[in-house]
């Protein structure tokens, strides 16, 4: 029986190396040939040790505009993030009672995670194309000019880029702000009450400060989630690239360590993204162990 359990233990500690190293191992060999000399290649072993394809990658020595693209995908990626953070309260706090088609609205949010990606961003890009053919149809109809001068399309990275990218992030907020809200004491609201405060009053001095910690979990999940996502934007950008697109467009045109010293800096900066968030996870969980110790 000993024995067993040992093969077992050794049997498990494998495991995890393995999967380790399966998980972090890409990160690294990109991180270490990203580093190569001028006459780098693609593939080990390495050719010189340099700065020189971070340098060629800040010059803009690529066929995309990386940099704009960067841009483009923090900007979206903070909008996501405040919207998956406020629809994702507001439905948790719904969800803390009982209502009429509250099952139905459940599953219909969720459906959206089963679905294959790459079907809803087929699905959305098809929507707006009717919307297009529809406006586009008024305006030679009605005669409008304005319409049929400049109007090309309504697929734009603030239309249906971030209504795409919402299907994706609001249901893991949802999920998360329903099991934060499950376990939430309500007496604190109601002692609130008794004092005298107003609904909102409770609400701002009361339970935004409890469920902090969990929002930024929500934030940090509609950042990244959007930051990184590829399947569901492919057909809806319209004629603005994200970061994660003109990644994929790099693979079959860039043959050069350029795009390995680009994925260390997307990684790194994501890194950094997840780091910032666990350190104001901490910080809000000292105060708040502060301020009961006070009390």
């Amino acid at each position: 029986m000993n024995n067993r359990g040992s093969i077992l233990h050794y049997f498990l500690i494998c495991f995890f190396f393995l999967f380790v190293l399966f998980l972090y191992g890409p990160i690294l060999t990109i991180l270490i040939l990203s580093f190569q000399g001028p006459n780098g290649g693609l593939t080990f072993p390495l050719n010189g040790l340099s700065f020189h394809w971070f340098i060629k990658l800040w010059e803009g020595a690529s066929v995309v505009d990386i940099w704009s693209a960067f841009r483009r995908s923090i900007v979206l990626g903070i909008v996501v993030m405040i919207i998956t953070v406020i629809l994702s309260v507001c439905a948790g706090l719904a969800f803390r009672r009982p209502f009429r088609g509250s099952n139905i609205i459940f599953y219909v949010t969720i459906t959206s995670l089963i679905i294959p990606s790459i079907v809803v961003s087929l699905g959305i890009a098809l929507e707006f194309r009717i919307m297009d053919n529809i406006t586009k149809f008024f305006g030679k109809s009605f005669e409008i000019d304005w319409i049929n001068s400049n109007f090309q399309t309504t697929l734009n990275m603030f239309s249906s880029g971030l209504g795409a990218q919402l299907t994706w992030t609001l249901p893991f907020g949802f999920l998360i702000m329903i099991g934060v809200f499950n376990r939430f004491n309500p007496s604190y609201e109601e002692a609130a009450r008794d004092l005298g405060a107003t609904n909102w009053q409770a609400f701002k001095e009361i339970v935004l400060p409890l469920i902090a910690p969990s929002l930024i979990g929500v934030a940090l999940f509609g950042f990244t989630l959007s930051y990184d996502e590829l399947a569901r934007s492919f057909q809806v950008m319209g004629a603005t690239n994200t970061l994660p697109l003109s990644l994929k467009g790099l693979t079959t045109t860039v043959t050069t360590p350029v795009i390995y010293a680009l994925g260390s800096i997307t990684t790194l900066f994501s890194f950094f993204v997840i780091a910032l968030c666990l350190f104001l996870v901490f910080i809000l969980r000292r105060r708040k162990l502060n301020l009961s110790k006070k009390a």
